[in-house]
């Protein structure tokens, strides 16, 4: 088919433009920039990109438009496409069709960390002999490209389970598909196994109120059928409760040691065995039956529950063996804004994450406070999402850069909030300076930089948070402290 994809040069449009090349189409994309890395991999992939919105790059009349999340009501690609009766979709619909019809999905859901369990169930399931099909909303290390198409005629013996297709391991994603389509990507997937990491309100701009939020995972859940599995957080009480008011599939459940679980005995239970600089080691147990001492190159107990959540979907969903699962983990390289070490320029360690949650701040300094543990650690924070920038997180703020011994903030990533309903980075300042934690606002980034270069020392790291491109603060830092002189 001919296929148009409008705004294709974000991380979720531009791996679906790359995966329908790789299947076979012709495909085309427009764009208002197509800035590195997305860009250059675009034209690698040898898609056709087009400059801007103008309905003259329908003239070709494609076979299909998919329309991108991003776009609005009023884009002229968008309103001409339908004007003119081509067949459109969204991403979600687009995957359905293309990718995700005849394999057998295992989808990722959660509030917090899909990325890095897709990427990790991708990796384990790749190193076992499993060839899926996936779809990542990160850039994964281990794979040369952040999607790839799953074989249609591999079958797997799971007994006593069904039969499966090759898994397409794909991240599920709750914020709404499209302008015209305002339910959940994750919706539209079919998933035969799912992954629920964590369910905590988020996107009220989509989602005003938890209950909303949550009656969106109950769907999510309930799509799973009777033959699929749900591995989930048992730690959880919004994943408990979500699950068990709407599974029809086997749920198995899964925890860390100590963890309450509120009353859900976990079928896979890991066991904390120490942590260095270079990860850290756990004992599994399945069923209550210690199956080995497993190695993740990763620092942090959220990262251990998503490695956890990994194994449990490949070994009990498709058939996997935990022999070959556990070197497989040994060697996940991680995911790119990730706690992704960016450099050590002049002895300071500066990392990239992609934290904007209250929830995903904590975690992930706590992580990078347990591989640094002797270090000053500096955290950048952007609120940019439409969560962060409200207040409704205002006190789960202060609480979550704990582990930090100073904290830095730009302005507000969004501008349209009344006063009353925006984050107050004034009194988050005099909160976190009221807990012991040093904190300061500026006006740019560049300021924030300056401040940086002055003041960091050797053996610091510092943290940028965002899940935006913070202004590029990532490359001016580094070569900002990188050009300092020597000790």
């Amino acid at each position: 088919m001919r296929i148009h994809v409008i705004a294709v040069a974000g991380t979720g449009m531009g791996a679906l433009a790359g995966l329908l090349k790789e299947l076979g189409h012709e495909v085309s994309g427009s764009d208002t920039s197509f800035d590195p890395p997305m860009g250059p991999a675009l034209e690698a992939w040898g898609i056709r990109l087009l400059h801007g919105f103008d309905p003259r790059h329908l003239d070709h009349e494609p076979d299909l438009v998919v329309v991108g999340n991003v776009c609005r009501p009023n884009n002229p690609e968008a309103v001409a496409a339908f004007e003119r009766g081509l067949e459109t979709t969204h991403i979600a619909g687009a995957l359905s069709r293309f990718a995700l019809a005849g394999t057998s999905p295992l989808v990722v859901a959660g509030t917090h960390g899909k990325t890095t369990t897709t990427a990790l169930a991708a990796h384990v399931l790749d190193r076992a002999g499993f060839a899926p099909g996936f779809l990542i909303g990160g850039i994964p290390k281990g794979f040369d490209r952040s999607f790839r198409a799953a074989p249609r005629e591999r079958r797997l013996s799971t007994e006593p389970r069904p039969a499966r297709r090759a898994p397409f391991v794909i991240e599920g994603d709750e914020y709404d598909t499209a302008y015209f389509e305002k339910s959940a990507k994750f919706l539209h997937y079919m998933p035969e196994v799912a992954i629920v990491t964590s369910i905590e309100h988020d996107h009220v701009d989509i989602y005003p109120t938890e209950a909303a939020y949550l009656e969106a995972f109950r769907r999510f859940v309930a799509l799973v059928p009777e033959d699929g599995l749900i591995v989930a957080n048992a730690a959880d009480a919004r994943v408990v409760a979500v699950v068990n008011e709407g599974a029809r599939a086997q749920v198995a459940w899964f925890a860390l040691e100590g963890e309450d679980t509120h009353g859900m005995p976990p079928h896979w239970l890991a066991a904390p065995a120490g942590s260095d600089a270079r990860g850290q080691a756990f004992d599994l147990y399945a069923g209550g039956v210690f199956t080995s001492r497993y190695a993740l190159p990763l620092p942090g107990l959220h990262n251990l529950k998503n490695a956890v959540a990994a194994l449990a979907a490949a070994a009990q969903g498709y058939g996997a063996r935990l022999a070959e699962l556990g070197p497989a983990l040994a060697t996940f390289p991680g995911v790119k804004r990730r706690q992704d070490l960016l450099g050590t320029p002049g002895g300071i360690t500066v990392y990239d994450d992609f934290a904007h949650h209250p929830t995903a701040v904590r975690e992930t300094l706590a992580a990078l406070r347990s591989r640094h543990p002797g270090a000053r650690l500096v955290a950048v924070f952007e609120p940019r999402s439409a969560t962060a920038c409200r207040r409704m997180h205002q006190a789960d703020y202060a609480a979550s850069f704990d582990h930090a011994a100073e904290v830095l903030f730009p302005p507000l990533g969004r501008t349209n909030l009344s006063a009353e309903e925006a984050l107050d980075l004034g009194r988050l300042v005099e909160d976190l300076n009221a807990r012991g934690v040093r904190a300061a606002r500026f006006a740019n980034v560049a300021e924030i930089v300056q401040h940086l270069a002055r003041t960091a020392e050797r053996g610091d790291v510092v943290a940028l948070l965002s899940n935006g491109a913070f202004g590029g603060i990532h490359e001016q830092l580094l070569e900002r402290l990188a050009a300092r002189p020597a000790d």
